[in-house]
């Protein structure tokens, strides 16, 4: 049987030709859709690095002196440490914290290096000034697999902690300098003691872990300065006490939440800040599905159509296969191996193509290159399947309505 299948696409080499152009440059073209779209979605789904489900942000407020009630002689430093601890002692609040363009989708943020010895890292390292409890709120994890607790407790010791990925380019994991001293905010004359290394903090849901670099420092180590209205208050409640938070904590801000001059002025859940931030993004991400899907479906009926007309021309061939004792399986599996024969043909140079887009940097770019053997072999692996499966039920449906008709009708219709 496959002697006669390549008997017959030999003797049919100018349809075939043609029909195989087709699905070169179709298997091309999706390719290239199915790696820009993995790239995408890949990325989405790479971990954060922390986890704001049940996270809330508190935005402080003071009194001026135009306000009644506003009260000379307070200092901002005290109230708010006061507002912390009362929040803290809440029964459904699980931890609190203070920091400094710190928290998750934050479009505002600082930088600053971390040296050591000759090591630098990226100009573009993420300042965190937080109190202790910050790596509690978002459940930031130590590259060694320490837990919040832990790391909580290294901030308090006057340590810091910095993401195990800030010499990548130096190809030294930070885990392996753990508990050594180093050069924070550009200043050689102190030195502070890594306490332990990070999982990768991305920056949002669209920035590979491999390009977010950053630190987190106790701010009570610096000036009381930084303890001002200015900060985030950032609060996690425990497991089944989001219901109503938000409503209740407003409603007992007044009468418990007010200290001094530094008031509740408005409460956000980090869901919603997390949908707000990152709503551009996912408009795209959208828009990109949209795009490809409907590029795939446009494929999905020219390759039907391909093969459906191509199934309808061989009514008669199918009858003689009939007239001689074929079973309409094995007719089905003869026009079948035919179609995946000439996809199999195409796939050698489809992936030729595809490994020099690749090399050329003509496609998606992640991990820091366009080219990954994985990658490459997977998008074109599906690419594979997905035109498998346009062909299957491009030649199914026609073959089987062919198959219903009796052969010498079929015969005396040609």
């Amino acid at each position: 049987m496959q002697k006669k299948l390549f008997t017959q696409i030999r003797n049919e080499w100018r349809g075939n030709l043609w029909l195989a152009l087709e699905l070169l440059v179709v298997s091309v073209v999706m390719w290239y859709i199915i790696d820009l779209l993995y790239c995408r979605l890949a990325t989405f789904n790479e971990p954060r690095g922390f986890d704001t489900e049940h996270c809330y942000l508190v935005e402080m407020g003071v009194l001026t002196d135009k306000s009644p009630d506003y009260k000379a002689g307070t200092n901002w430093h005290d109230d708010i440490l006061t507002l912390v601890d009362r929040l803290r002692h809440r029964p459904e609040v699980e931890a609190v914290s203070l920091s400094n363009n710190s928290h998750p989708y934050n479009g505002s943020n600082s930088t600053d290096p971390v040296e050591y010895d000759t090591l630098r890292s990226p100009g573009w390292t993420i300042r965190r000034i937080v109190t202790p409890d910050f790596v509690r709120v978002f459940r930031y994890r130590g590259a060694n697999g320490e837990t919040p607790e832990q790391l909580a407790e290294m901030l308090r010791r006057g340590e810091f902690l910095a993401s195990n990925n800030i010499y990548r380019r130096y190809g030294i994991p930070l885990t392996s300098l753990v508990g050594k001293g180093f050069h924070l905010f550009g200043d050689t004359t102190y030195n502070f003691r890594l306490g332990a290394a990070l999982q990768d903090v991305r920056y949002s849901d669209f920035e590979q872990a491999r390009f977010c670099y950053s630190f987190v420092f106790n701010m009570e180590q610096l000036s009381p300065g930084y303890i001002n209205p200015d900060n985030e208050l950032c609060i996690r409640v425990k497991e089944g006490q989001d219901h109503d938070f938000i409503a209740r904590l407003k409603a007992d801000s007044e009468s418990q939440y007010r200290i001094g001059n530094i008031y509740i002025a408005d409460v956000r859940s980090f869901a919603d800040i997390r949908r707000s931030y990152q709503q551009a993004w996912m408009n795209q991400l959208r828009n990109y599905t949209v795009g490809m899907g409907f590029l795939l479906l446009n494929i999905f009926l020219g390759l039907l159509g391909t093969f459906w007309f191509r199934t309808q021309q061989r009514r008669s061939e199918i009858a003689l296969h009939k007239i001689h004792g074929a079973s309409r399986g094995a007719v089905f599996a003869r026009l079948l191996s035919e179609g995946f024969l000439l996809l199999l043909i195409v796939t050698l140079p489809a992936l030729v193509i595809d490994y020099n887009l690749a090399k050329l940097e003509l496609n998606a770019w992640r991990n820091g290159t366009t080219l990954e053997w994985d990658r490459l072999l997977l998008c074109a692996g599906i690419t594979f399947a997905l035109i498998g499966l346009m062909i299957a039920v491009g030649i199914w449906y026609p073959a089987r309505k062919a198959m219903q008709v009796q052969p010498a009708e079929a015969l005396h219709d040609e």
